[in-house]
């Protein structure tokens, strides 16, 4: 028997409304919130990622780097990677290493706006 149930992954940020917004238009879903400091997105599949507002929020370095570890990353899978590529950016991602081998690899790695790391992955 588990010890616990899925909840939500909730990101700290500086803006959660703004990085609530970008995940909805990645993702689809609808947003909500309790209050101007913890936003959440539930997905149309039923998953719900938070967004928590950390004034003095300082994005992970990746890979590795002085800051430590990424912390966390969030996978979303896409049948169209390089539509999914152009898409993402023009939401404000930002690449940090989407050179995918000519589609060997199978993921491109950003940034989202407030610095959390996320993939692209082939679905």
């Amino acid at each position: 028997m588990p010890i616990a149930t899925y909840g939500l992954v909730a990101l700290d940020c500086p803006d959660p409304r703004a990085l609530a917004g970008f995940y909805r238009a990645v993702l689809g879903g609808e947003v909500g919130n309790d209050s101007e400091d913890w936003y959440v997105l539930r997905t149309p599949d039923g998953a719900r990622i938070a967004f928590q507002r950390a004034p003095d929020h300082s994005p992970p370095d990746w890979p590795g780097g002085r800051r430590g570890s990424q912390q966390a990353h969030i996978d979303l899978d896409v049948t169209d990677i390089d539509r999914a590529h152009e898409e993402v950016l023009a939401l404000g991602a930002s690449p940090l290493d989407v050179d995918d081998h000519g589609g060997k690899r199978g993921f491109r790695v950003y940034a989202d706006p407030a610095g959390h790391p996320f993939c692209l992955c082939v679905g």
